[in-house]
């Protein structure tokens, strides 16, 4: 069965918003950047191929709006620990939080290519097809990508705990 447009535009909200928030890291900014998404999507719905999923679609033009909006500014919001637990979804302690923080900082630190592709499948929740369709890149490409990111996400965030204190008890 076919879904309308209406339907699956319906079911990508959460996803298109922890999208955005990922990243813009800013509750309001990626409120907003959903918003346009919308409503772009909605002026161009005749562009849009029934029968093929919308996701995919919506998520290229959420990262256009994106790239559009902020190419120029060359500052980073930073991320307020009230809204870590929030992005989560959980109900997490403050050590969670402060290790969630320590995964953004560390995301942050990622070539911008290599974050896209990242948070394309693991934040926006495409499949590795999807993704490199949203993101205009070769299936290859965006694995290797998703590969070296997690590469570097590893020996950074090894890094980082072997700097912790703990305290012996």
């Amino acid at each position: 069965m076919i879904r309308s447009f209406d339907t699956q535009l319906e079911d990508c909200l959460p996803d298109l918003w922890r999208y955005a928030w990922s990243l813009t890291r800013d509750r309001d900014a990626a409120d907003d950047l959903v918003q346009d998404c919308i409503e772009r999507a909605l002026r161009k719905r005749l562009l849009w191929i029934p029968g093929r999923p919308l996701k995919p679609w919506l998520t290229r033009m959420l990262l256009n709006l994106f790239r559009d909006r902020w190419r120029h500014d060359s500052r980073r919001p930073t991320v307020a620990l009230e809204q870590i637990g929030d992005i989560a979804g959980l109900d997490v302690s403050s050590e969670e939080r402060l290790e969630i923080l320590a995964v953004w900082k560390c995301l942050g630190k990622l070539p911008q290519d290599q974050r896209q592709a990242l948070l394309a499948v693991v934040i926006a929740g495409l499949s590795y097809d999807e993704a490199a369709r949203a993101l205009r890149i070769p299936k290859g490409t965006l694995m290797s990508r998703i590969s070296r990111a997690r590469c570097r996400l590893k020996a950074e965030m090894d890094a980082s705990a072997a700097t912790k204190i703990r305290s012996v008890k």
